[in-house]
């Protein structure tokens, strides 16, 4: 079989390791009895991407595989996936949990490709598996069509409650704050404003982010300097970030309880990166765990759908919710990893670990938390958007006592179902890359809520 490969990565990420991990990818196919058809470089830039997809455009293939080395957007998989009428598969790459900075987070691009191809309808195979270890057998069953996604079937249940006609209630008279736009080939976050509010009766209300700055600007120092002692007085390590900075990203908290007491907002979704540090100088993820740990929900990358599964899950569960990606699964130790950059509620951190502050990994700005997550039952829950049809998902499982995966707010999960079939679930379904995840079952009132929602329901 004639492979043409194209190997995806983005620059913020760690590019020493990821052209290690490349060369071992490109070494596993050299070795196996397919044809290998590419210059196999990492391509950082859309340029030389378009150039390599030229030449692969002149050459007999039978397979088209894209190694996902790094985090990228779906914007380029999916014109790749448009430009060549072979099969075409999604090679993603595990990396140690070692309790350092996400280097690749090749599974989260992984992921928004699976949502952005489930809104194209374009199937794909795909295969989550180190080069080291893969083996050939598995390799064959990856590009012998073995893995391709189908739309999974959701249910639609018909049992409601009392409460859950109380909780959606309620929820119809929330507003949401958005701020700012999803970022390109984000199509995780898309939304429309009449679809939500059908759905939901959530209304959604739109700000740039210069009102969220210009607003942080005005903050009277002393308020800011409020929110430091509580801050301090939560959290260690607050000296050690830079303070400038920090002052900036304090700002942002104020900011926030300026726009929600206005509007009297009960929910936001905010462009968090890179305007709020190349623009602006300083991280709104602190101040988004700060909101959230006062039940005021806030989505990152401007998830509309997010903050609305935030408002429903904590309406549910009566507790804070954080906004989490899935970066991992090791069907070996049968976990998963949630994780995000630093922004859980602090009442979710470890019993015996003090959240401490830091910086964001790429681009080293405060103000973050970093946290391992404490035990315990927990639920996860999605609005989806996946396959263009609305859409309930659940999951749940057990939080374990376990160090930190990677910095940041980080937990390792055993689910309830094997985790070989989580993956293959989320993948297959086509999921977001963001689910909402709180302590408790609840998925007997989620599903009723959905009920009464008349969405489907889909368990992974």
């Amino acid at each position: 079989m004639n492979i043409g490969i194209l190997a995806l990565g983005r620059g913020t990420f760690d590019i020493e390791f990821a052209n290690q991990k490349l060369a071992e990818c490109i070494n596993f196919l050299e070795k196996s009895s397919h044809k290998v058809i590419g210059s196999g470089n990492l391509l950082l830039e859309s340029e030389e991407t378009y150039d390599e997809i030229k030449k692969l455009k002149n050459e007999n293939l039978d397979f088209i595989l894209i190694i996902q080395v790094t985090f990228t957007d779906a914007s380029m998989t999916v014109n790749i996936a448009k430009e060549f009428d072979v099969n075409f598969g999604i090679w993603a790459i595990p990396e140690p949990r070692i309790g350092g900075r996400l280097r690749l987070n090749s599974f989260c691009g992984l992921n928004l490709a699976s949502h952005a191809l489930s809104l194209n309808h374009i199937p794909f195979q795909w295969l989550y598996e180190d080069p080291i270890s893969l083996k050939n057998e598995s390799f064959e069953l990856f590009i012998d069509d073995k893995n391709m996604t189908v739309e999974p079937e959701a249910i639609f249940y018909s049992n409601t409650s009392e409460d859950a006609e109380k909780i959606t209630e309620k929820i119809s008279s929330y507003k949401i704050a958005k701020i700012g736009d999803h970022p390109e080939g984000f199509d995780t976050c898309r939304y429309e404003k009449n679809k939500i509010e059908s759905l939901s009766g959530v209304t959604v209300h739109e700000f740039t982010l210069d009102k969220l700055f210009q607003t942080a600007k005005s903050v009277d120092k002393y308020e800011v300097q409020k929110t430091y002692n509580k801050v301090n007085n939560e959290i260690s390590a607050l000296h050690n970030v830079n303070q400038s900075e920090l002052d900036l990203s304090l700002r942002l908290k104020s900011s926030l309880e300026v726009i929600k007491n206005t509007g009297n907002f009960a929910a936001f979704a905010i462009r968090c990166w890179p305007e709020t540090f190349t623009e602006y100088g300083g991280a709104v993820c602190g101040p988004a765990s700060m909101m959230s740990e006062n039940k005021v929900p806030c989505a990152c990358e401007a998830d509309v759908y997010g903050s609305l599964t935030q408002l429903i899950l904590q309406e549910v569960s009566n507790s804070q919710v954080f906004l989490t990606d899935l970066v991992d699964i090791d069907i070996n130790d049968n976990t998963g990893v949630v994780w995000h950059c630093g922004q859980a509620p602090l009442s979710m951190c470890d019993e015996d670990f003090k959240a401490q502050a830091t910086i964001h990994t790429n681009r080293k700005m405060p103000l973050l938390f970093e946290f391992p997550l404490k035990e315990g039952i927990v639920t996860l829950m999605r609005i989806s958007q996946a396959f263009g049809k609305e859409k309930m998902i659940i999951s749940k499982g057990q939080m374990l006592k376990r160090a930190m995966a990677f910095t940041g707010t980080s937990g390792v999960i055993k689910f309830d179902r094997n985790s070989k079939d989580v993956l293959k679930g989320i993948i297959g379904s086509g999921l977001e890359h963001h689910m909402a995840l709180t302590y408790g079952d609840h998925s007997k009132t989620l599903k009723e809520v959905a009920s009464v929602l008349k969405l489907p329901v889909l368990e992974i």
